[in-house]
């Protein structure tokens, strides 16, 4: 009688919409071996559609990009009571931290800024989740899967207003260089000014 009474009450709640939910909540939903066995997958698929390995590497770079315009529409629609970065610095803080924790669980672990140029950032994690689980043969040893992760930054920072390209490079585990506009730039100072 008790079990029935529960399952009447437990129907009786309305159920929350999939899109509705927060993104913070969602992260516990899926297992890191699902996440490594699609990723795996996505690999192979594209490996299996190119010939080089800078070919390869473009290709997970531009599904990344899909995945990042994803990412960010699907951030402000969960999130309505957050607001649009409009500073530099507080934009890739948004990035490392934010937008890390809801896709790899964790926050990456620097960003800094290059001394001799203005324009360029990096994003450091010394193990990328994308490139945990993939074995690279030895003919492929330049082959860095976190290009997929650069193609999520840069469509994340250019759909939120700054204009970028991000590449993946292996220094201090896998270092993001994200290299913004010149008009960027110029900007973030000129609201620094005000």
């Amino acid at each position: 009688m008790e079990k029935l009474e529960a399952l009447k009450i437990s129907s009786m709640r309305p159920r929350s919409n999939i899109l509705d939910r927060p993104l913070s909540k969602g992260k516990s939903e899926v297992s890191q071996s699902i996440v490594a066995l699609l990723f795996s997958e996505i690999v192979q698929y594209s490996q299996s559609r190119v010939f080089t390995v800078p070919e390869l590497q473009t290709r997970l770079h531009e599904l990344g990009q899909d995945v990042g315009t994803r990412i960010i529409d699907l951030y402000f629609v969960r999130e309505r009571s957050s607001k649009r970065e409009t500073k530099l610095t507080q934009m890739l803080l948004f990035v490392k931290t934010t937008v890390w924790k809801n896709l790899f669980g964790k926050e990456a672990e620097k960003l800094e800024h290059a001394n001799d140029d203005e324009r360029t950032y990096y994003i450091i994690e010394k193990e990328p989740l994308v490139n945990t689980f993939i074995s690279v043969p030895k003919d492929k040893s330049s082959l860095n899967c976190a290009n997929f992760t650069a193609g999520i930054v840069e469509a994340v920072l250019t759909h939120c207003g700054f204009p970028c390209k991000v590449t993946a490079h292996w220094h201090k585990g896998t270092t993001y260089m994200v290299k913004f506009e010149d008009f960027v730039i110029a900007r973030d100072k000129q609201m620094e000014e005000k």
